[in-house]
């Protein structure tokens, strides 16, 4: 064989081990394993005359695998009588089968839905009447227009609300807001509250800001939210609760109230007051309060049988004083204690201390 034959027939051998080291391809992944797993957690609510949805999208594919282009979630209702089970939600042919598709919420831009966290809400206002059952399913899609299985179902039974409840009084105390408020007997379509009824107090940082609960629903019209930060201004409001055949109704929310708790609470006062002459002057000392919050110390002073008037101030932790404006006689000393609260609060006096310069 010549040098170019045994070279050509290298060449060729190389190839075909190349040809045998690559292997089998692997099977091709079906669509369906490639499609967006289903929306969880699907819940829905009535506020006040709306249904709200509310749903944790997908980030993953039916294989587990990263799901990394936009998702479509296509939201889809049927309407009942609220008899029996609602009905099945079979996919056929990309769509629920009986169901109206009622939007479609891209996860990138999820506009008429917003973003909480990791839930996305959409609010149905869309030809709801009192009496009649809702039940919602949510599909997803690709950028590629795969398909993923149905969410799971959720049903709302559609009813009147709570009327907003009248006459929210917020009384501030130390750490700690009291409120009360008229008991609702209305509901939104007029008619006279025959179940029972909850409440759920709401609560901003702002007046512009997004209200928040501060507890469970209660079943008296009034709470107190403590634990709160003094000398901090907080804004209430209360909306009822109520529930029918399961589905929760939250009514119109009260008109806002503000309310700032305060530090009402004085330190406790000095103690071991002692008060030493010299020439032309009284020097004072005495133990500090144990509070961690007094800011400093006022002084008084008395003649032998008169009141006691207020002569000075000491910063704390500071506890003595030198009284330079003293003649002869007898004097009575005491010293109170005051904390750092915005109305600072002054504690009861000392025990007093007895002096007199010659």
């Amino acid at each position: 064989m010549t040098w170019r034959g045994r070279r050509l027939a290298a060449c060729l051998g190389l190839a075909a081990l190349a040809l045998t080291a690559c292997g089998k391809k692997s099977p091709p992944v079906a669509p369906e394993q490639r499609a967006p797993q289903p929306a969880t957690e699907l819940t829905g609510h009535v506020d006040e005359s709306a249904i709200v949805l509310s749903w944790i999208p997908p980030n993953r594919r039916v294989d587990n695998t990263r799901q990394r282009d936009f998702t479509v979630m296509r939201i889809f209702r049927v309407e009942d009588g609220g008899a029996g089970e609602p009905k099945s939600a079979m996919l056929t042919d990309g769509r629920i089968a009986g169901y109206e598709e009622i939007a479609a919420i891209h996860s990138v831009e999820p506009e008429p839905a917003v973003q909480r966290g990791p839930r996305l809400v959409y609010t149905d206002r869309k030809g709801l009447t009192f009496g009649r059952r809702y039940t919602y399913v949510i599909l997803t899609g690709d950028a590629q227009g795969r398909v993923g299985p149905p969410s799971r179902r959720v049903s709302v039974n559609y009813a009147a609300a709570p009327a907003a409840p009248e006459n929210l009084v917020a009384e501030p105390g130390e750490g700690a807001v009291r409120l009360r408020w008229d008991a609702v007997s209305k509901l939104l379509d007029g008619s006279t509250v025959t179940d029972p009824i909850k409440y759920e107090v709401l609560r901003a940082p702002s007046a512009e800001g997004e209200l928040a609960p501060v507890s469970a629903a209660v079943s008296d019209a009034a709470l107190t939210d403590s634990n709160l930060e003094n000398d901090r201004e907080y804004h209430y409001a209360v909306r009822a609760v109520r529930v029918v055949a399961g589905t929760t109704l939250y009514g119109r929310a009260s008109a806002r109230v503000a309310a700032t708790p305060r530090d009402v609470t004085p330190p406790s006062p000095p103690a071991n007051l002692v008060a030493i002459a010299s020439e032309g002057a009284v020097r004072l000392s005495w133990s500090p309060s144990p509070e961690a919050d007094v800011a400093g110390y006022i002084v008084y002073r008395a003649p032998e049988t008169g009141g006691f008037e207020r002569i000075g101030s000491v910063n704390a932790p500071a506890t003595t004083y030198l009284d330079r404006t003293v003649t002869r006689g007898t004097y009575r000393y005491a010293v109170t204690a005051q904390d750092r609260a915005a109305r600072p609060n002054e504690s009861r006096r000392s025990n007093e201390a007895r002096v007199t310069l010659p």
